[in-house]
This record gives structure tokens, sequence and C-alpha cells, in this order.
């Protein structure tokens, strides 16, 4: 495909986007008034991509929770020794890497050296080295990092919730696994995992900085002329027949914690609504009646019963969104039943949706001059539509309160599990 040039409108920024013969997707957004470059390279793989046909099969093959992490720590390992972190370093860059519930990202940002770095980066992500022994090597220091996160009780909280309220769709497993599922994780099942989801017709680049697009674009496309690739075969995943309802509604788990920590977790069902809207409205409407500024968090803080703000986070699966309120309380059960009593029975009003849509307008502006959120833009748009959103601030000026308020009729907030961590 030929490179092509779109307005990222109000913005005021263009992206140039081209798809190579072998797949790969680049986008690039140029800035004139900045001296950084970042730059992503990412799979559509994550922890949820646990049972799928390979690409060298026709039968489904069931992998360890765990292997999508396992692989982001196994691809750092090169054949020619060259350590990664120490290669960007010495070149003016930082680099990292990180793994979610749908997507697998390698990194790195600097100044200088742009041509040397992207090849670096294209280069070691598309040269994988497993071994036995290395394998088995880096199953202690996954070990000790899940150690790590389970002792931290807001994560322990998250996933706990995922687990309560997932019956089968395989996001309800920890990201990283379990000590047990990573013991079990052979090398391959990382070359499996591998050659299926990180063919580059899988993948995407994503360049946001000082850098000039077409210069981009063929430095990318040269190195990846040097190398050749297996046919591409659409993924098949398992599908899951995931209910409506939550596997537990309550469950207090003895955590050593100060002041007791809850998640209520409502799984709502996304009927036939176009996902993009109705995320943006359920958000406004969480924002509003629960969110700093919303009249019952200054309730629950005007009167001691949370110690913090009231936050949610938001969760994204095939059928369902997953809203998880979270919060701190020495009177849980008092805060419980203000929050059950306001999400779901609470409207809000046209001017408060009208607020609402000020503040994410100005979230457009406030992120036009940030190569990092610019770039993650362009990434969670991918991954959670399949293509970039252009028009965000048309979108979001087309909200209304009816629609909203048809919204709200039609789902349902019922469905919900609330976890307690506190120490006994």
């Amino acid at each position: 495909m030929i490179m092509k040039k779109n307005k990222l409108l109000h913005y005021d920024l263009d992206i140039y986007e081209e798809v190579l013969d072998n797949g790969l997707s680049i986008y690039v957004i140029p800035f004139q008034n900045i001296n950084n470059i970042y730059a992503t390279f990412s799979t559509k793989y994550g922890s949820i991509h646990d049972e799928f046909i390979p690409i060298d099969s026709e039968d489904y093959y069931k992998v360890p929770m765990g292997v999508a992490h396992f692989l982001e720590h196994k691809v750092f390992e090169t054949n020619d020794g060259i350590e990664p972190f120490n290669y960007f370093s010495s070149h003016g860059a930082d680099c990292n890497a990180n793994t979610s519930n749908y997507k697998t990202t390698y990194l790195f940002s600097g100044p200088t050296d742009f041509e040397e770095n992207i090849n670096f980066l294209l280069d070691f992500v598309q040269s994988p080295y497993f071994t036995d022994e290395n394998v088995e090597k880096e199953k202690g220091i996954i070990e000790q990092e899940l150690k790590m996160l389970n002792d931290r009780p807001y994560w322990h909280l998250y996933e706990k919730t995922l687990n309560n309220v997932f019956s089968e769709h395989p996001i309800k497993y920890p990201v990283g696994g379990t000590i047990e599922s990573v013991r079990s994780i052979m090398k391959e099942d990382l070359y499996k995992c591998y050659n299926t989801f990180y063919h580059p017709a899988n993948m995407f680049v994503t360049i946001t900085g000082n850098v000039d697009p077409e210069n981009v674009i063929e430095i990318i496309k040269n190195n990846q002329e040097n190398k050749s690739f297996a046919p591409f075969k659409d993924i098949i995943l398992k599908k899951y027949n995931e209910p409506d309802t939550v596997v537990k509604e309550k469950e207090i788990i003895d955590f050593d914690v100060n002041i007791p920590k809850v998640c209520i977790g409502y799984k709502i069902n996304k009927l036939d609504y176009d996902i993009n809207r109705l995320r943006l409205y359920l958000n406004i409407y969480f924002s509003n009646i629960i969110g700093c500024t919303s009249v019952l968090d200054e309730e629950l803080r005007d009167n001691n019963l949370i110690s913090e703000d009231l936050d949610f986070d938001v969760v994204n699966t095939d059928n369902h969104l997953l809203y998880m309120v979270n919060f701190e309380s020495n009177n849980y059960n008092e805060v419980i039943d203000k929050i059950i009593n306001t999400v779901g029975k609470v409207k809000i009003t046209k001017e408060e949706l009208n607020r609402k849509i000020k503040g994410l307008k100005s979230g457009i502006i406030f992120r036009s001059d940030n190569i990092y959120s610019l770039n993650s833009k362009v990434n969670n748009n991918l991954i959670d539509y399949n293509k970039v959103i252009y028009d965000e601030y048309e979108l979001i000026e087309s909200l209304s309160i009816d629609e909203l308020n048809d919204i709200l009729e039609k789902i349902s907030f019922n469905n919900k599990s609330i976890i307690i961590l506190e120490s006994k």
C-alpha cells in the first residue's frame, strides 16, 4: 500500500500510514517543535490469546497462563549476546516493553541515532532465540516478579476482581500467569506463539516525534525487505460464551493492609452499541457520579468515610465492559451501600454532560503536543477498534443526553462483584 496521509482533526497534526508487502503496518505522526522521538513496535497478542490455531497447524493449541508475558521477557535474549538495554543506552535512548491482555509492545525513546535504534528494535524483536536453558533460567526471574506483584494490594484486588467476575473469558487470569503455570512453560510454547502472533501482518509500528515520515517509512521498508516470513493466515482464536452473571458476588480476603481496600466490579453487556460511543458515555457517567469531583465523593470525604478519592478502571472484552470502582475505608459497608444506591440509579443532567464533554475536548488539546500520549492513542485505537480514530473531537461533540439516557435505560448494572481486602 502506498503511504497515505490523514488529518488528526483538532490535533493540528498529520498521521502518515503505510502497509508493507509483508503486512507490517506503520503509523508516523511528525512533530516539528519537539526534540525527541518515541517508537513502539507492537503485536496484537496478549494474555487472553491462550487457545488458538497456530500458523503451522489445523488444530487448536492451548498454552499455559502467562506465555505472552514470558515471551516478552525472552524476546530480549539475543543470539549474538548484545543486550538491548545496553545498546539503546549507548545510543542515547531508553527502552522497555510491556504486555497487556490484548497486546505486547517493545519501545524506545530518544532524540538521536533514530535509524540505528529503529533498525535494532525491529531486528531484535524479529530474531527470536529460545533455548531450553534460557527458558528455564527465566522462570525463576518471573516467579520473583509475580511474588512482588501479589504483595501489592491494589494489584491483587484488580486480579481477584477479574477472576470473580468472569467465568469463561481468559481475561479472568493474571497477565503474568501463576507460579505453577510459569513453571510449565516450554520452549515449544514460546515458538508456537511467536510464529503465530509475531508475524509482521499481525504487528504495527508507531513513531511519534521529530521525524520525517517518508524517511521513517523508507528505513523500515528497507529493514523488512532483507527478511523473509512465512505466508500469513488469519489467526483463529477460541471463542468464549461468557454469561452476563458474575462468578462470585462477594468475597472478603485476608490481606496485610492498614485500611481495607474494596473493589465493586460492574459487568455490563455491550449489547449492540458502538463500543467507542458506549465507552465514552459510560466513562462520562461514572466520572460524574463517583469521580473525584462528584457529589458522592465529596460527601464520603466530608464524612471521613474514605481516605482517598473514589476511582474507577475499565476493562473491555468481546461482549462486556467491566467498570471497577475502587476505594479504601474502615467503614466500607456504608460506602458500598452508597455506591450501589448511586450507580444506575442517579442520572446526570444535560449541563453535567456538556461540562464533561468540554473536559474531554480539552484533553485532546492537552495531548496534542505529547508524543507519548499520541503514540498510546494510536496503539489503543488499533487494539480496541482495529483502526485509528481521526475525528475524536467530532465524536465527542456528537454525544447527547438523549442517547446517554437511552443507554442507561437499556443496560444493566445488576451484575456486580464486590471484593474486600482486609487484615484479620
